[in-house]
């Protein structure tokens, strides 16, 4: 009776243990790889038009780090302690098990050099908005690292109270470089007389206050930076499938090319049949040795600024 009975149990529970073995063994790249296709295939039969997300993403490729001239500097630098080819991965693993061993053997800050007394520094790498390519598996190079200053570097470095420092130099993008452009660079820097009716609104100590806005841009032909920082992805084999995304920041001494310092982390992307499109970077979980701490606030404890951010409350 007790046989017959375990047996009955057992016929009951299958479906359910096949069900679920299937679902694990179901990485996030194959649950974004269906989805896409769905995307695509109603796109298509439903005629939406170009614009629509779900005609975008299933378009959209993988990111190629080395297509621009930044990103292959970013790429050839040579950092103290690199990343091991091998990152530990084992079969088996779920993508949270990997995420927390990425975290705990290879994210992390590492100060080699501090310099005080920094006046201004060079953004190498300027990055664009995610827009759609934040819900794309793929399509971004480092969903961790990349969004220092985001579209706005200027009011992130240079614009008081957040900004600490005199200025802030960054390339020219291809389109704004021609060859009737000498000048190949943009430098923001403070001028409080330029906008003597603009306001800027910041926050200190938590308390929303208007300070003048005093962000100055003129395009240049050298820069006067000594010291700047870049950012890069780091692909290697399972992260991606897996719904993880690695990046670094790195600060340079532009003059020796020494390397001064280097943060690292991940990211473990949302992946839900029942979020649309399936997949997020923006709502993923980041190292918690970084949670309390932003990529601004290293820089500024790496190249420690010489002005103080100016306050002229409204």
């Amino acid at each position: 009776m007790k046989r017959q009975l375990l047996s009955v149990l057992l016929v009951g529970l299958l479906p359910g243990l096949l069900s679920a073995c299937v679902s694990f063994a179901e990485t996030p790249g194959e649950r974004f790889q269906k989805v896409m296709k769905e995307m695509a295939d109603l796109c298509q039969s439903k005629k939406l038009i170009a614009t629509d997300s779900r005609c975008i993403l299933p378009k959209m490729q993988p990111a190629d780090p080395l297509a621009t001239e930044e990103g292959r500097i970013a790429h050839s630098i040579k950092i103290p302690i690199p990343i091991p080819e091998d990152s530990g991965y084992k079969p088996g693993m779920t993508p949270e098990q990997y995420f927390e061993h990425l975290c705990k053997t290879e994210a992390g800050e590492f100060i080699y050099k501090t310099v005080e007394n920094v006046e201004g520094l060079y953004l190498l790498r300027p990055n664009k908005p995610d827009g759609y390519a934040a819900e794309h598996l793929y399509a971004l190079e480092a969903p961790y690292g990349r969004g220092v200053g985001g579209a706005h570097p200027e009011e992130y470095f240079v614009q008081p109270v957040i900004g600490k420092y005199e200025f802030l130099e960054v390339p020219l993008a291809s389109s704004e470089s021609g060859a009737e452009m000498p000048n190949k660079h943009r430098r923001y820097y403070r001028d409080e007389n330029l906008h003597p009716d603009k306001k800027y609104q910041t926050a200190i100590d938590g308390q929303f206050i208007m300070v003048p806005y005093i962000v100055a841009e003129t395009e240049v032909s050298t820069v006067k930076s000594r010291y700047g920082f870049t950012w890069r992805g780091i692909i290697r084999p399972h992260d991606r499938e897996f719904g993880i995304a690695g990046g670094e920041i790195i600060v340079l001494d532009l003059q020796t090319k020494e390397v001064l310092a280097v943060r690292r982390g991940f990211v473990l992307g949302v992946s839900d049949p029942d979020m649309r499109p399936g997949f997020s970077w923006s709502m993923g979980k980041r190292c918690s040795v970084h949670k309390d701490k932003s990529e601004y606030t290293f820089l500024n404890e790496v190249l420690k600024p010489a002005a103080k951010a100016l306050i002229k409350e409204k």
